[in-house]
């Protein structure tokens, strides 16, 4: 018992760091390509170096894994990368042309009797065999454990609820972790199941919404105007993000265009905005909150009794455009869903965004976990300086 305390306090006693995974569909693969990198960087031994981990969407999914894990951290990235690396639709979705239709008959059915949805989930997609494979690959009971023997601090899964209009992160950790209330946004301690990775990876109209507690929830993506602020309240002292789409310093080219966009065009353009712009907006602030902090002397922050304190962050992000990526791997596609994603664009280069975030294919997979991989390892001594005591 001794033995433990010690520990605990050696950890409690070093700055924690927090791990961002924002969501992003089947780009998150990229995301395990990072960590597989960090996991080579590090000695074999080495237990999780992210005591709180907070995801949204697909990368819920990923955190939770890398949770569950957190007392053998590369044991931990190794199942997270067999599962990505052998990923196929028909894990996430049914892409059978007897499931495709069914569904669909289903959508069409809502459209007449609004009476039908009120008992039943409508969605374009069933996303049940993902619920099935959650189920199977992660042991939710060791959440607690992870929590127990030190090696994590807090887990927490954002959520956006329908009703209520609330960004609220679902939270796993010590007890130490007090709760949240901001404006549109809270903190709830949970104990963490497959229904609230299913709730958080709830693309609107895409996948179904999921039922916790009181309330349906979707993907915690939508109107999440802060997506860092969960990891600073859940205790994290800098933060590491993975982000899932190339940044760059240089306008878009303003091309002519003379045909309407596709349906795939516009709903990418829907996905970048749920998904990543407001990460980059939230990372501005909190930058802009530190340089305003490193003007005031600290006896004055003292004085004033003012709680704010600079966070040091480091972001990971491709270096190419997944949806580029996307386009070279839309064969590998089941046949019915290739014919479904081509008659709305997805399969055309100005439809390729949307495709990058439904394409759950092995070969698409692997290039993403390579070049995440790639991306991590060009930034090797960063990354060591960033996780270093």
């Amino acid at each position: 018992m001794s033995s433990i305390n010690t520990k605990l306090q050696s950890i409690n006693d070093k700055p924690k760091v927090g791990l961002l995974l924002t969501g992003g569909g089947a780009r998150a693969a990229y995301q395990v390509g990072v960590l597989r990198a960090i996991s080579e960087l590090l000695p074999k031994s080495t237990s999780n170096p992210f005591p709180v981990i907070c995801g949204t969407s697909a990368g819920a999914i990923n955190a939770t894994s890398l949770a569950v894990t957190a007392n053998n951290f590369h044991e931990g990235v190794q199942q997270l990368e067999n599962v990505w690396s052998n990923f196929h639709v028909h894990q996430v979705y049914r892409s059978d042309l007897v499931g495709v239709l069914k569904n669909g008959f289903r959508c069409l059915i809502s459209l007449f009797s609004p009476e039908f949805s009120h008992y039943r989930a409508i969605s374009l997609l069933d996303n049940t065999p993902l619920e099935s494979l959650l189920l199977r690959r992660i042991p939710f009971r060791m959440l607690q454990h992870s929590i127990r023997s030190g090696a994590l601090h807090a887990l927490g899964i954002t959520v956006w609820g329908y009703t209520s209009g609330q960004s609220v992160t679902f939270y796993q950790g010590a007890r130490s972790i007090k709760t949240w209330k901001r404006a549109q946004r809270v903190g709830v301690p949970t104990y963490i199941s497959a229904k609230h990775l299913m709730a958080s990876s709830a693309i609107p109209f895409f996948f179904p919404a999921v039922r916790l507690n009181r309330e349906f929830f979707g993907d915690g993506s939508m109107r999440q105007l802060t997506p860092i602020s969960p990891v600073l309240h859940l205790g994290a002292d800098k933060v590491l993000i993975i982000g899932l789409r190339k940044e760059t310093d240089t306008l878009p080219e303003r091309v002519s265009s003379a045909s309407y966009p596709s349906f795939a065009q516009i709903a990418g353009h829907a996905m970048n905005s749920i998904f990543v712009d407001s990460l980059n907006v939230d990372l501005e602030r909190l930058q802009r909150i530190n340089e305003t902090l490193k003007m005031i002397p600290d006896e004055k922050l003292r004085e004033k009794n003012v709680k704010l304190r600079p966070i040091e962050t480091m972001m990971i992000s491709p270096s190419v455009e997944i949806n580029e990526i996307a386009q070279d791997y839309a064969q590998s596609l089941p046949i019915t869903m290739r014919y479904l994603y081509r008659a709305v664009g997805a399969t055309s280069p100005n439809g390729s965004t949307l495709l990058s975030y439904v394409l759950f294919e092995s070969a698409f997979c692997q290039a993403l976990i390579e070049l995440g991989r790639r991306d991590a390892l060009n930034q090797k001594e960063k990354i060591l300086q960033f996780l270093a005591e």
